[in-house]
């Protein structure tokens, strides 16, 4: 269901924020600016697009509502990044 279109790194060894990412989800729709970033504690996550908002909070501008494709997302966007 989910296919990574493009991996683009940006982050240098010192930065969080690793890469960019695009997916296809089920060759209908492409989500651009996914970014893979690094936790303070070790690991990677992927993060979707979001948008500040006038209460100065980010918000997800795309947001999955099912937690199997959450996880099939991280799988999918992490396995890429680490290619």
């Amino acid at each position: 269901m989910i296919e990574v279109a493009r991996v683009h790194i940006v982050g240098k060894d010192e930065s969080a924020l690793k890469a960019f990412v695009d997916i296809k989800v089920a060759d209908a729709v492409l989500i651009k600016g996914i970014r893979v970033i690094a936790k303070k504690d070790g690991g990677l996550f992927a993060a979707m697009p979001s948008h500040l908002a006038g209460d100065g909070k980010y918000y997800d501008t795309v947001k999955f509502l099912s937690a199997a494709v959450n996880k099939e997302l991280q799988e999918v966007v992490l396995a890429a990044y680490q290619a």
